[in-house]
């Protein structure tokens, strides 16, 4: 043997054993924290730990960042976020696993406990939290992660790592593959368990019949909505008239739609009235009922987005609950607040307009709301943006100031009067698609509640035609329109293709474009088509 030869290694010699498997047994460990939770709370009905750090993120964003967010992943927005929580809960994961294996177990689990603790304050900020419940959940994902972790690294897994040696025969399996199996198994499992808590989570509470029991049918409404002759044209790929419950927009600040039991809810009418008033879901039944079809937008509606809907709500006149408390002359606000503590601003004057019909919404189409759309009660305001006005899961409303109180959005920037814009939109053709010469449609609806739309006018490169517009079903809604383009008179290559629309007090919808914030995007819509 030369004097350079190594002698053969002795079982129990050191050797350099590499920190990806701590890490990827503190990742794990995070996924399962947070995979069992979830589970957890699917079965207890809440609070969601995932869903409570992504609220305490949305509460507290910069300005501008709404628009932002959704100008990039629209109503995946949510999505997007938990996500993104997930990701960094994991990658901290990993680095408590390193962690552990140069230190110690301990400092690992405390890192695991913190994240808990910290998940179990974020879901107490809801006021629909039940405090045992959310210790229930966060103590199951604290645990759930430190004995993963501990499991992975095996019980002397640690100390194993920072010593540099490897296992003896005796030991748990250390072996790649054995580890590898071990930690995509309770990875799967994990996923697993988070996906069905959190199907359990938005599965509850299905309209129908209350959970505790209270029916919601209600009787016939006084005032039928009923759709007017031509009030729906025909082309393919348009907008239905009236947006199916499954297929309408959803922009809302919850991550997880709050889960509300329509035998326990109340509805607080308080503030600046003569005698505050406490009513039941029964109680608004036995109001008067009314239809109507109301168009409703999101803010952060770009230029030729999709965020607004048509649909046919029922429920009760606003004003008739607000006079069962007796507004005072000094309140200039009306205030919904949800039950997750959400709350919209709008003004009294609004409100109280005889030729509005604000509502509390109790059906969406003939059906009891959908819980994502605000199960039980909702409101809907004819002419204003949701963010001031369209307050889901509705619990409270509060007579106050203009001074006194700004509600959800308006510290984030924007305005505090939200009237909806005159604004219309190209459906068909798509922008860059390509079109065969002969006569194209080109459809769309344009939207300008409570003003209506009067007339809306396409632009073939630059020269202006009145497109034929559908009967409005009110002023409170929106019109489809449709443009039959003969192409190829206007010749093969690429063309632009403009749109605008008339409210119903003959104001021109502007050219000129501006973002969403801080009070509704403006401009016309425009795209380009290819004629082969």
């Amino acid at each position: 043997m030369s004097d350079t030869a190594l002698p053969p290694r002795a079982i129990g010699a050191p050797r350099a054993e590499p920190l990806l498997r701590p890490a990827v047994a503190g990742a794990v460990g995070a996924l399962a924290g947070i995979g069992l939770s979830e589970l957890v709370a699917g079965f207890l009905g809440g609070p969601s730990l995932l869903a409570a750090i992504g609220g305490v993120v949305i509460d507290n964003q910069p300005p501008g960042a709404k628009d932002f967010v959704v100008s990039l992943f629209g109503t995946n927005d949510k999505l997007a976020l938990e996500i993104l929580i997930v990701v960094l809960a994991v990658a901290i994961g990993a680095g408590l696993g390193i962690l552990a294996a140069r230190r110690t177990l301990a400092l690992a689990s405390v890192g695991f406990g913190a994240f808990a603790i910290a998940g179990f304050f974020a879901a107490l900020r809801s006021p629909a939290t039940a405090p045992t419940t959310a210790m229930i959940v966060a103590l199951v994902a604290g645990v759930a992660g430190v004995q993963v972790l501990s499991l992975l690294l095996g019980p002397t897994g640690a100390a194993r790592i920072a010593a540099g040696y490897s296992t003896s025969v005796a030991g748990p399996d250390w072996s790649r593959r054995g580890f590898l199996i071990q930690a995509g198994a309770i990875a799967a499992a994990s996923t697993v368990a988070g996906v069905v808590g959190r199907r359990l989570l938005e599965g509850g509470g299905s309209p129908g019949a209350g959970p505790g029991g209270v029916s919601t049918a209600l009787p016939s409404p006084a005032q039928i909505a009923t759709l007017p002759a031509g009030a729906e044209l025909s082309a393919e790929g348009l907008t239905p008239l009236v947006v199916p419950n499954d297929r309408f927009y959803r922009i809302d600040t919850s991550l997880v739609a709050p889960n509300v039991d329509a035998a326990t809810w109340r509805l607080r009418v308080w503030g600046m009235v003569d005698h505050e008033v406490t009513l039941t879901y029964a109680d608004l039944a036995q109001l008067p009922l009314f239809e109507q079809y109301v168009t409703i937008a999101c803010v952060s509606n770009e230029v030729g987005g999709n965020l607004v809907g048509n649909a046919k709500w029922t429920g009760v006149h606003l004003r008739d609950v607000l006079a069962m408390a007796g507004v005072q002359a000094g309140a200039t606000q009306l205030v919904g607040r949800s039950v997750d503590g959400w709350t919209a601003g709008m003004p009294t004057a609004w409100v109280m307009d005889e030729n509005r019909q604000p509502m509390i919404a109790l059906k969406m189409n003939d059906e009891p709301l959908p819980r994502v759309h605000g199960f039980p009660a909702r409101l809907i305001v004819p002419g204003l943006y949701g963010y001031v006005s369209a307050t889901k899961w509705l619990s409270e409303l509060e007579l106050t100031t203009i001074e006194a109180f700004d509600g959800y959005w308006v510290p984030l920037g924007w305005s505090k009067n939200g009237p909806i814009l005159t604004q219309s939109r190209i459906d068909v053709p798509h922008n860059g698609q390509g079109v065969s010469a002969g006569r194209v449609p080109i459809a769309g609806v344009a939207w300008a509640p409570d003003r209506g739309v009067s007339k809306v006018e396409v632009a073939i490169d630059g020269a202006w035609q009145e497109a034929t517009i559908s009967t409005p079903i009110s002023d409170t809604t929106w019109v489809q329109w449709l443009y039959a383009w003969d192409s190829a008179a206007a010749g093969q290559g690429t063309h632009t293709i403009e749109v605008r629309a008339t409210d119903g007090d003959g104001v021109v919808q502007t050219a000129d474009r501006t973002s969403p914030a801080p009070d509704g995007a403006r401009g016309h819509q425009t795209i380009q088509v290819s004629v082969g």
